[in-house]
């Protein structure tokens, strides 16, 4: 089985509640950061072929109305992105993804649906925020390419290959509990417009949430990863189709809210 099936099998048995590792993998250091802070992830340099993919530190903080999600790389965040196909179906999508154990009803969605992560993307050939113009040029329309921050929700389809992961679908005909921002795609996505800082080695966003510290000790993960629209433009809509780092190494989501 290849790795990335194997990593992202681990994360549909998460879904089920199989017991998760406390501890990711290490150095001593990275980029300044003491790998004995207590709910941080710190991950081995050059598990990703690309550098600005390659996790070496993830954390989240929770203060008394805001959430901090932050991941720091082995090289320029944000560098790479997609090459446009200039269609939607069979599109890329690169992102940087906290998984966490945060409810999904937390954010608007129906309780339990399954992984909820927060995800910084790039796809240059569709937008996915129709309320917000994050290029600044009066165009609602076009601005996919530019990175911007989503909630969604991962569950296991082997549709997507064997053991992988996907953003949920909504069935046709069916009208689930969603956030007031979610786009209108027929899947758990939420557009809500946080924007993310993709600083030299840094990628942050800052999420307002209310009562964050209650959230104190959920546990989370850190991924870098390819998704791919589906080639029919139909269910499964949007796929895992390759990890390019995991914090933890494992997907076992050792980190805890701080």
């Amino acid at each position: 089985m290849k790795l990335k099936h194997i990593i992202l099998s681990v994360g549909a048995a998460m879904l089920l509640s199989v017991s998760m590792s406390t501890q990711g993998h290490a150095d001593s250091k990275h980029h300044g950061h003491d790998k004995n802070m207590p709910g941080e992830i710190y991950a081995e340099n050059g598990n990703a072929k690309t550098a600005d993919f390659d996790i070496v530190h993830a954390k989240i903080t929770a203060s008394d109305n805001w959430l901090s999600f932050h991941m720091h790389v082995s090289k320029k965040a944000g560098k790479t992105k997609p090459t446009p196909t200039g269609k939607l179906a069979g599109s890329d999508v690169f992102s940087y993804v906290w998984p966490t154990k945060i409810d999904s009803s937390a954010v608007g969605f129906e309780k339990e649906q399954g992984i909820l992560a927060m995800a910084i993307t790039s796809h240059p050939d569709f937008d996915d925020t129709p309320l917000f113009d994050e290029n600044n040029d009066g165009n609602l329309e076009n601005d996919g390419n530019v990175w911007h921050s989503h909630w969604v929700v991962l569950v296991p389809d082997d549709t997507c290959g064997e053991g992988a992961l996907k953003v949920k679908d909504i069935p046709e005909g069916t009208t689930p509990a969603l956030p007031r921002t979610w786009p209108g795609l027929p899947i758990l996505i939420d557009s809500p417009g946080y924007s993310p800082v993709m600083d030299d080695v840094k990628v942050e966003v800052r999420v307002p949430f209310r009562n964050a510290k209650e959230l104190q000790g959920i546990a989370f993960d850190g991924v870098t990863a390819g998704l791919r629209v589906n080639e029919s433009a139909h269910a499964p809509l949007l796929c895992v189709v390759n990890v390019f780092d995991v914090a933890s190494g494992d997907l076992s989501l050792p980190g805890k809210v701080k």
